[in-house]
């Protein structure tokens, strides 16, 4: 008998870090709840609880926020992946976040290209939460910051500094003796980033929930991969699976697998053991571990299924 139980994680039971980055003070930011689910992240907070430390290859995190907050500018050296579990969010991008924008709806994906500052709020009425995929198990060694962003958080008392750690200065925090701030990028550096219109990145990086639904009437619909339908090699590969492309038999692989449920309830099953999981649960299968998987309930069902694979973690592929 296999226990899993220290590899699913319930929504319910997520461990929030309301000080995890750097605009943690800053108004309109300062709302924010971050959450580490699977590997370290890119936290830059002694408080953070990561559930799942396992490596897996690549990371899972979310963000959730109330209505009108909103995540800072900055970037990342591998993939980031969101796709919206509640609430409606608007996410923007560019050197100051006017280059474009997309407005995104429960069960919507986003693989935003690297190279690219961007950012993001909740529109909606409501608390929302928005679920994250960050390539590799250092999630390419953080975040970098737009320069604006650095430069407002210390006006509200947060440094962070060169080890990535973060100082509040309004608790009388400071930097140690021989640790320096992170050093900003300079505007050539910052201005030499990504500016794609929305109309360049929809296309090839953006799917809506109910075109994957229908695209997974018999099989389980390939979003990112090689041949999915969003063409990318991150480090690891997603799916959607619904009611109608529920495998038959078990399966198993040969990277650790995560399923992420965003409609319905399902039933996974394993040698010796079984569970139900839930929109916000995430669950980790370790890789060799046959499993069943099917919706446990009538109704709607759709969930994400991550799975790691042998490329590497590095900027967004293109052919």
């Amino acid at each position: 008998m296999t226990d899993l139980s220290d590899r699913i994680v319930r929504y319910g039971e997520l461990k929030p870090c309301r000080t995890a980055f750097i605009d943690a003070h800053t108004p309109g930011s300062d709302q924010k709840e971050n959450f580490t689910i699977i590997g370290g992240g890119v936290s830059e907070s002694a408080d953070q609880h990561v559930h799942i430390k396992l490596p897996h290859g690549f990371n899972i995190g979310a963000a959730g926020q109330p209505p009108k907050c909103r995540n800072s500018l900055h970037t990342h050296r591998t993939a980031e992946v969101f796709f919206v579990l509640s609430g409606r969010w608007r996410f923007f991008w560019g050197r100051w976040g006017d280059a474009g924008e997309v407005v995104l709806e429960p069960g919507d994906i986003f693989n935003i290209p690297t190279g690219v500052f961007r950012g993001f709020e909740n529109i909606g009425e409501d608390y929302g939460m928005i679920m994250a995929i960050l390539g590799g198990d250092d999630a390419g060694g953080g975040v970098i910051w737009a320069p604006q962003v650095i430069e407002d958080a210390a006006d509200h008392g947060l440094v962070l500094a060169e080890t990535g750690k973060l100082y509040d200065t309004k608790k009388g925090e400071r930097l140690p003796e021989g640790v320096a701030p992170m050093p900003k990028l300079t505007e050539a550096e910052a201005d030499a980033y990504g500016e794609p219109s929305t109309a360049e990145v929809i296309p090839g990086y953006v799917r809506r929930y109910w075109d994957m639904v229908a695209l997974a009437d018999k099989t389980p619909c390939q979003v990112i991969g090689e041949t999915a339908i969003i063409r990318d090699r991150p480090g690891f590969e997603v799916s959607m699976i619904t009611r109608a492309s529920a495998p038959a038999d078990a399966q198993s692989h040969s990277h650790p697998a995560v399923l992420m449920p965003v409609k319905g309830h399902w039933r996974v099953s394993w040698a010796g053991g079984e569970t139900t999981l839930a929109p916000g649960d995430t669950m980790s299968v370790p890789e060799g571990l046959a499993y069943g998987l099917a919706p446990s309930m009538s109704g709607e069902a759709a969930l994400y299924h991550v799975l790691g694979t042998d490329d590497s973690a590095g900027p967004t592929w293109t052919e």
